[in-house]
């Protein structure tokens, strides 16, 4: 695949790192977001090698790093889920003005709730599709607190989630707190599918279970037998977006 820089501004004025990833021949049959699981940041391997797939279909992807995050200006510290699906409806906006409107959204993790939320306000999406999405968000701001029960006092701490330390203010918190996936799923005006890994040791493939029932058809539920959450082995990664690729075919007309 041929790849260049696609760096974009969010709605607060921050510069976004973007990476565009391109079919080697030929104009693309369609363009996708990608957005990055919790903490990842767009170079995350397991990306590169579903982009790979993607774009062998035909898919151009815009993958980036969140606020905060990776090669994207701003505080990490001073984001939270709701300023993450104004990143990613940012993203969108910017294929839009410049090359052409995503008709795929792509989440991981946290990402996969992100894209969820923002396909309301991206008309041109005609499919979204998660891989290992939490099915609610009571389960990363409960880990928070437990962590760091001064947050509550004093509005900010550091803490340790999936390996990594973050700063994390309590607007975080309480914006998880005011989120209900029944209802950002329940929304959901599209086809969606749900990739996840059996194996997840850091979602249950319970939560997979649960926002498919949760959705709306048409809806599909694959799992990615033998597989982690981050899909860091290339075979998992490039077989979940040889997945992605074929079901999202039948929505390209």
């Amino acid at each position: 695949m041929k790849t260049q820089r696609a760096d974009f501004r969010n709605r607060y004025g921050a510069l976004l790192g973007g990476r565009l990833d391109l079919p080697d021949a030929g104009e693309p049959v369609a363009y996708a977001v990608f957005a990055h699981c919790f903490g990842c940041t767009k170079n995350l391997k397991t990306m590169g090698y579903l982009d790979r797939a993607l774009t062998e279909a035909g898919v151009a992807v815009l993958r980036f790093d969140f606020t905060g995050l990776g090669d994207s200006e701003g505080e990490f510290s001073d984001t939270s889920f709701t300023s993450n699906v104004s990143d990613v409806v940012s993203a969108a906006e910017h294929l839009a003005q410049n090359y052409q409107a995503p008709r795929l959204l792509i989440g991981h993790s946290f990402g996969g709730a992100a894209v969820i939320q923002a396909a309301r306000e991206i008309p041109s999406a005609t499919a979204v599709v998660t891989i290992a999405a939490p099915s609610e968000f009571s389960h990363l701001s409960k880990t928070i607190v437990s962590q760091a029960p001064e947050i509550e006092q004093t509005g900010e701490a550091e803490v340790m989630l999936a390996g990594r330390r973050f700063h994390i203010k309590k607007q975080f918190v309480d914006d998880l707190q005011q989120r209900s996936m029944a209802e950002v799923v329940g929304s959901l005006r599209l086809p969606l599918l749900t990739l996840h890994a059996p194996e997840d040791d850091i979602v249950p493939m319970a939560a997979a279970e649960r926002i498919f029932e949760m959705a709306r058809q048409p809806k599909s539920l694959v799992a990615l037998d033998r597989a982690d959450h981050l899909l860091l082995e290339q075979e998992d990664s490039e077989y979940a977006g040889r997945i992605i690729a074929c079901w999202f075919g039948r929505y390209l007309s």
